[in-house]
């Protein structure tokens, strides 16, 4: 048996091979008979019949692509695309040659040789006048299919953009968007899915935005309010590239497109679409993070608007919601003290700090609750947050093994103390407070940074006789001391003042 497969296998290969070099063959006669075509054409005056010696020459490489894919790299070693877009240019109307030649391009452009090639030509260009000419629904899908794999490369996603491609897309978009044919739905996605490409480029995405006066940004606005889902999620996930910068960020605000997004999640909030809703939240998650956006979508009402999606089931919403909120609510203390009294959204709050399901909902849930005592230092946002039973599950996250989420949880926790310990002390000595935070000193593992803010929360915590007996009970005291000589400096400063506070607050209890 063994021998019968071996000769099977060998007679295999010997077919392979032989099925190779005969591809090469045909590869490297069409490529010869291809660039004398060329030549006889530009400098001999052509005709149709020389043409179409032409067309077969680009079938013959055509073909010998589909039967071996090998031969790609060979063919562009040889300098094919040369070739190819100088059909391009030069037989621009000749829609069997254009129609072949695009389809040798789609099945070269995944090499990054190719691309490579593609960028030392004025392919972009040639490509974008196709594209604006193009009526049938097969050269339009060829050439979208081209476009979106060059814009894999950020040198040609820069070159597409400067030869004007997001004119033509969007002139295409415009001319399908009131089809309901299901090629032209096709086309339509295809053309969506190009612009996002686009946009992922840093210097391409700055050409298309053009200070909100590309027409890309200009035609944002109607893709938002389209019937179309796809042209909806383009608009968003459109506004949330742009919105990687800073100064994109401040221009788009003041021109409007806040609420743009919030009348496209109103649409949205029962039984939506959840891809549409994450990029839109996502894009006002983006806009939120410069202080003078925060404080004029604040001022415009954001987040009451967006609190209308505290009603999603749905994870990936929850999620960026969440994130969204607590972007708005960095270092803006008024708007932390009104939402860190609101009895839904603490109730949702809560509800998802306890989510099994989506660890992701849960942490972010966790992060908003700890950042509305943060930037509130507000006694009234402290009771908020213990009427709602929230407390337990920023103890909980103080545990947490993600090092940003403790410290967040410790500090807002040590905040609370400070502000009114009285209120909350009950929730501490349930949730185990003292020993949860004496673990974190006592492990090795804990970063410098967790052990100074645990050490920071515990000095508030000795205000209490209750909680200041636990720590003494669990022998708080002995780890103290031996922090005190901690290779961190900052770690031993604050041991040493604890201790301090400790022993004058248990002399004051022995008199």
């Amino acid at each position: 048996m063994s021998g019968c497969s071996g000769g099977t296998s060998l007679l295999a290969v010997k077919e392979r091979a032989s099925q190779t070099l005969c591809s090469v063959w045909k590869a490297a006669a069409s490529m010869e008979s291809l660039n004398r075509n060329l030549e006889h054409l530009r400098f001999g005056g052509g005709d149709i019949e020389d043409e179409d010696q032409l067309l077969e020459s680009l079938n013959g490489i055509l073909q010998a692509l589909a039967e071996d894919n090998e031969l790609q790299e060979q063919l562009v070693a040889a300098e094919v695309i040369r070739s190819l877009v100088r059909i391009m240019l030069d037989y621009p109307d000749n829609e069997p040659l254009v129609r072949v030649n695009l389809l040798a391009l789609s099945n070269l452009a995944d090499l990054d040789t190719a691309k490579d090639a593609l960028s030392k030509t004025r392919i972009a260009e040639h490509l974008v006048h196709q594209l604006r000419k193009a009526n049938h629904h097969e050269k339009v899908e060829i050439i979208l299919e081209v476009l979106q794999t060059l814009a894999e490369n950020d040198v040609l996603k820069l070159q597409l953009a400067e030869a004007g491609i997001q004119d033509a897309v969007a002139e295409l978009l415009l001319r399908l968007q009131d089809s309901s044919q299901p090629e032209d739905m096709c086309s339509l996605k295809a053309a969506s899915d190009l612009i996002v490409s686009l946009l992922l480029g840093d210097e391409s995405m700055q050409q298309l935005f053009a200070d909100g006066h590309g027409v890309i940004y200009q035609s944002v606005g109607t893709w938002l309010a389209s019937k179309h889902t796809q042209l909806q999620l383009t608009g968003a996930l459109a506004i949330a590239n742009f919105a990687r910068n800073d100064s994109n960020c401040v221009r788009m605000v003041q021109l409007g497109v806040v609420h743009r997004l919030l009348d496209l999640l109103e649409q949205h909030v029962e039984c939506g679409d959840v891809s549409v809703q994450h990029a839109a939240l996502s894009a006002l998650r983006n806009l939120a993070i410069p202080v003078a956006n925060k404080v004029q979508m604040l001022n415009e009402g954001v987040s009451k608007r967006i609190q209308m999606l505290l009603r999603s089931e749905m994870p990936p919403v929850q999620f960026k919601l969440l994130g969204t909120l607590r972007m708005l609510m960095d270092g803006q203390a008024d708007a932390a003290q009104e939402l860190g009294q609101d009895p839904m959204l603490l109730s949702r709050l809560v509800q998802w700090c306890d989510s099994k399901d989506h660890a992701g909902v849960c942490g972010e849930a966790n992060r908003l609750l700890a950042s509305l005592l943060r930037h509130s230092q507000s006694q009234e946002v402290v009771k908020a947050i213990q009427d709602a039973q929230g407390v337990k599950h920023l103890v909980s996250m103080a545990t947490s093994e993600h090092v940003i989420m403790q410290n967040e949880a410790l500090i807002a926790l040590a905040i609370a103390s400070a502000i009114n310990l009285e209120i909350i002390k009950a929730a501490f000595k349930e949730a185990k407070l003292v020993q949860n935070i004496h673990k974190l000193l006592q492990d090795e593992s804990t970063g410098p940074e967790v052990k100074y803010n645990s050490i920071g929360l515990l000095c508030s915590l000795f205000n209490s006789g209750d909680l200041r007996q636990e720590a003494e009970e669990d022998k708080v005291k002995e780890t103290l001391e031996k922090l005190c000589g901690h290779i961190n400096g900052n770690v031993a400063k604050q041991a040493l003042m604890a201790l301090q506070i400790l022993n004058e607050e248990h002399s004051i209890f022995e008199q």
